[in-house]
């Protein structure tokens, strides 16, 4: 194979007597190139939005959320071992509910989250505070926290004097036509603040209140909850903890990472990512296919070397390794070069920002594409275009006829 490697790399480097063939040549080592980095770049992209939005999700979700297998609610007393877990860094409890609001002339359906006095401090709310502060009860009030599009759906603010009120069903109580009011529990609270998550999961939808007045409201007992969500030490491994409590709590408890809490969302991300990733695959392998026509110009040109080669012992194995090699260098060198240079414009979109999103300023989360080169992503596509390329050129050396002698 070092006799085959030889003769094909002063082939690809040597001028050829027809100019047809180095444009040719150039041409399907250019579409190799072109695929390459196209497959890098949007791979990229993808994982630049995963991780942005992950990183959204991430400052509202906890690092581990334990709910249920079987039923809503259970009592919190028997997760006291996870409590005491030394990886676990707060511990918070959660009641987490449907309800109707009101406010004003408006009213609307949302998810309402009873918090722990701690839930500031096992995610990162404080952080995406749009207006006011994280703040559920003082001496005297409870209070309520709300999502930003839920906040602008009904006109409320912080500043207003009008309360919110609370509807949510009594479990026993029997709907009575003439006064329907009185099948609900009814609570009122201010505004102490808006957040923004910038994902309408969460910023339409959910209203965050103490969680006693949440189990007051749903007539839970004081140890009923319907979730915990954990906020593991500093330097614990969170796939370690998880499985970790999952063999501490058995089958009747499901315990969540982050990424399995939107798990819908991420898997809907990676189909879309995978599913272009395949097309432009496609794309990529037609331009592969383009080194057959390169190799066939190349053979007729070289008809004399073949000659002179089986006149000194070469066999038709040998000769057809010539331009094996040859079909897969161009390749390989398209590819190596689209993986540089698309790495190459990755780093710059993620420093400088030059593909902006479009629109007015603040408009969008952010103003540029964002990227996220992982190595993984490179081996793929490197290996995509090597496997391409070898099988399209091992099918075009077998269909050339290699025993034409010139006359």
């Amino acid at each position: 194979m070092n006799f085959s490697i030889k003769i094909a790399l002063r082939y690809l480097f040597s001028k050829k007597s027809h100019n047809a063939i180095n444009i040719i040549s150039l041409v399907s080592a250019c579409g190799v190139f072109v695929g390459t980095v196209a497959l890098v770049c949007v791979l990229s992209v993808y994982n630049g939005f995963e991780a942005l939005v992950q990183g959204l999700f991430s400052e509202f979700d906890a690092d581990l959320k334990i709910t249920a297998v079987e039923g809503k609610s259970f009592d919190v007393s028997v997760l006291e071992k996870v409590r005491q877990m030394p990886d676990v860094a707060v511990f918070t409890t959660i009641v987490e509910e449907n309800a109707l609001i009101k406010y004003g002339e408006k009213q609307t359906p949302v998810v309402l989250k009873g918090v722990s006095e701690n839930f500031a401090e096992a995610t990162r709310i404080n952080n995406i505070m749009y207006q006011g502060t994280f703040v559920l009860r003082d001496a005297s009030f409870n209070y309520a926290v709300a999502g930003l599009g839920l906040a602008s759906q009904l006109n409320m603010g912080v500043s207003f004097i009008e309360p919110v009120s609370i509807y949510a069903p009594k479990r026993t109580a029997r709907i009575n036509l003439a006064n329907p009011e009185a099948a609900f529990n009814q609570k009122y609270l201010h505004l102490s603040g808006i957040f923004s998550v910038k994902q309408p999961e969460y910023d339409d939808k959910y209203l965050i209140i103490p969680i006693e007045l949440a189990q007051e409201i749903y007539e839970y007992a004081p140890n009923t909850v319907t979730s915990v969500e954990l906020k593991l030490a500093e330097n614990a491994k969170t796939e370690k903890v998880q499985k970790s409590v999952q063999q501490m709590l058995g089958k009747t408890f499901r315990i969540q990472n982050r990424y399995e809490q939107q798990e819908d969302y991420f898997r809907i991300m990676k189909v879309e990512k995978w599913i272009s990733y395949f097309i432009l695959a496609f794309i990529l392998l037609i331009a592969v296919f383009n080194i057959i026509g390169s190799l066939s110009m190349l053979i007729i040109e070289k008809q004399a070397d073949i000659t002179t080669l089986r006149n000194m012992g070469a066999n038709n194995s040998q000769i057809r390794n010539i331009f094996l090699c040859e079909g897969w260098l161009i390749s390989l060198l398209g590819a190596a070069a689209g993986i540089v240079v698309g790495m190459a414009l990755c780093l710059a979109q993620e420093y400088f920002g030059f593909i902006t999103l479009g629109g007015g300023t603040n408009e969008f989360i952010i103003n540029a594409y964002p990227v996220d080169l992982q190595i993984v992503d490179l081996a793929v596509v490197f290996v995509t275009v090597a496997i391409f390329g070898f099988w399209a050129v091992r099918y075009a050396t077998k269909q050339l006829k290699l025993d034409y002698t010139p006359r």
